[in-house]
Parts: C-alpha cells; structure tokens; sequence
C-alpha cells in the first residue's frame, strides 16, 4: 500500500493551514488505497541550511537532516499544503525541499493550496522545484480561496462544497503516480549488482 505525507508548509502563529491539513488528512483517510500521516513543518527540527556539502551527495553531517531525510524516504508521495506568500511559497517550505534530495526522487506530488487568490502561484512556483528534485507532480489541484473557503478571510476554514470532490481527483492521480513511480524505484533497484 502506498504511503503518502500531507506536508504542512507554513509554520505561521495562527496560520490557516493547520485546518487546511487536517481537513486533507480527515479526507483522505476515508480511502483504502493509500496510507496518509501529517507532517507539520512547525513540528520539525530543520535550522535554515546548514550542511557543509551539497544534498545531492547525501552525506548528511547532522541528525536533524537525517532524521528529515529517514521521514522523506518513507513515503511514496507527497501532498504539499501550502499558502501563498507573496507570489510564492513560504520559506521553511522551501527549506525543508532543499535539505536532502535523493529521498525525494522519483515520487509523486500534489498539491493543496490556499490564499487571497487560492494560493495557485505558489503551486506555480513549486512545481519548478519539483522537477528539480525529480518529483512527478500531479496536475489536478485544490485551490482555496480566502474568501470562498473561510469565513472572516482565514480565520474559520469552511470549504465549499466542490473542494472534496477536487480533493478526491488530486489523490486519484497523485496514487496512480505514486504506484507507478515505487515500481520503477523497486526495477531499479532489483536491477542493481
């Protein structure tokens, strides 16, 4: 069975996300497909970057990079939950992404934003990000909107009726991506000496 990690990607005082995640969480589990857990970036140990050799060498010099790269390498895909800050994604988002690579690669990913306009630049920008770690990221996404799918602008996540059925077609893909992509990782690795 496939597991897959709901990322929270803000670690903002009275974010909006953390709703946002448990929602994805609480929805997703209603499936028999896959295996879904939170991780919660605010619940994470990652100083901003500090190894002394480049992630793509793997050569992880502390524990907190390793215990971050020991939680990607168990998973199959990725939903990132993310608002949009300034035409983008927040910075401990793009941290966490940058500290190892390796464990990212050949997985899938989608994604769950939310923001004045949806959050949707800040997919647009990590959807770059994702090629660059070999992530296969899915098309279909959930776009929230600040003023449809909250009350008072962020303050009560209430999600319009559609978002589910949106929520539902994102994990369709993003399974299928992640089933095909941990078989290609199994042939490669049976086909290793």
């Amino acid at each position: 069975m496939m597991k897959i990690a709901i990322v929270l990607g803000s670690t903002r005082t009275g974010r909006a996300g953390e709703a946002v995640a448990h929602w994805v969480l609480d929805q997703s589990r209603q499936r028999t497909d896959a295996e879904f857990d939170l991780i919660d970036l605010a619940e994470v140990d990652l100083p901003q970057i500090d190894e002394p050799v480049p992630p793509a060498a793997g050569l992880y010099a502390h524990p907190w990079t390793r215990r971050w790269a020991a939680t990607v390498a168990a998973y199959d895909g990725y939903v990132f939950v993310t608002p949009e800050y300034n035409r983008s994604f927040p910075g401990v988002l793009k941290n966490a992404l940058d500290r190892v690579q390796a464990e990212w690669n050949d997985k899938a990913a989608g994604f769950v934003s939310y923001g004045a306009e949806g959050g949707v630049r800040a997919v647009e920008a990590l959807r770059p990000v994702m090629a660059a770690l070999r992530l296969a990221d899915v098309a279909p996404q959930v776009v929230l909107n600040l003023r449809t799918d909250f009350e008072g602008f962020g303050t009560a996540f209430t999600p319009a009726e559609h978002q589910a059925p949106a929520l539902m077609v994102m994990l369709d893909e993003l399974i299928a991506w992640s089933t095909a992509l941990a078989a290609g990782r199994a042939a490669t690795v049976a086909e290793q000496p």
